[in-house]
C-alpha cells in the first residue's frame, strides 16, 4: 500500500473505538497486570504524551524510539518512545508530545501531521498516564540526540517489529534484585518491554484489525 493511502486508512482506523486495555495487557508482564488490577490514579498522577513517529526510509515505514540513560530512576535504561510530563505550559498534551521530542531527538514539531491518539495508559510505579500521539513526517526527520535524556536513537521498521520472530518473553530487572518474565518485541538486539511495548501492542492490533 503506497504510503498516502496507508496514512489515509490508518487516520480512520485511529478515529475508531480503539481495542485499549485487553490489546495493551497481551505485552504485559503479570506483575504489571496485578499493579494495574490494585491500582487506582490518584491526584498525584502525571500527565504525560509519548509520540509514536511514522516516517519512510526507502520502500519502509520507520518507527523511532529512544533508549534513556542509566540514571537510577524507575525506567532508566528502558527503551521508549520520545515523549514525557506535561509542563505547565503546554495547553495540551499533543504539544507536550511534540516539545518533549523536539527536546529529546530534535523532531520539529511543524513537520509532524498528527494522525490520531491511541489508548490512555497509567503506569503505577511511576504514575505516569501516558496519552500515546500517532504522527507522520514524509521523510525521515534529522535526528539530534539531547545527552541528558537519550542513551541512543532507535530506529525500527514496522516489518520487523511486528514479525512473529520479534515476540519474545525475556527477562528484566525492576530494581532490588528482582527479576521478571514479560512479552516484549526484541529487534536487532533490542528489548522494547513495558508500557512502550504495552502501546505497540495496541498499535499492531489497530493495523491488524483495519488495515
Amino acid at each position: 500500500m503506497p504510503f498516502d493511502q496507508f496514512v489515509l486508512a490508518l487516520t480512520e482506523a485511529l478515529s475508531q473505538p480503539l481495542p485499549g486495555l485487553h490489546a495493551q495487557l497481551r505485552m504485559s508482564s503479570m506483575r504489571r497486570v496485578q499493579e494495574l488490577m490494585s491500582s487506582v490514579p490518584s491526584a498525584r498522577v502525571k500527565p504525560s504524551g509519548v509520540l509514536l513517529l511514522l516516517y519512510p526510509v526507502g520502500k519502509d515505514l520507520f518507527i523511532v524510539f529512544i533508549q534513556r540513560p542509566e540514571y537510577g530512576g524507575v525506567h532508566a535504561g528502558q527503551i521508549s518512545l520520545p515523549g514525557g510530563k506535561q509542563e505547565p505550559d503546554d495547553p495540551d498534551l499533543t504539544t507536550t508530545a511534540l516539545r518533549e521530542s523536539k527536546e529529546e531527538v530534535g523532531i520539529v514539531p511543524e513537520r509532524v501531521r498528527i494522525l490520531g491518539k491511541l489508548s490512555d495508559l497509567y503506569i503505577p510505579p511511576s504514575r505516569y498516564l501516558v496519552s500515546p500521539f500517532v504522527g507522520y513526517c514524509s521523510t525521515r526527520p534529522e535526528f539530534v540526540k539531547d545527552p541528558a535524556e537519550v542513551e541512543e536513537i532507535i530506529e525500527v521498521k514496522i516489518c520487523d517489529l511486528f514479525s512473529e520472530s520479534a515476540y519474545q518473553v525475556t527477562r528484566h530487572k525492576v530494581g532490588l534484585g528482582i527479576q521478571i518474565k514479560a512479552p516484549a518485541f526484541v529487534v536487532n538486539g533490542h528489548v522494547i518491554w513495558g508500557a512502550t511495548a504495552m502501546i505497540l501492542s495496541e498499535f499492531k492490533e489497530v493495523i491488524q484489525e483495519y488495515l
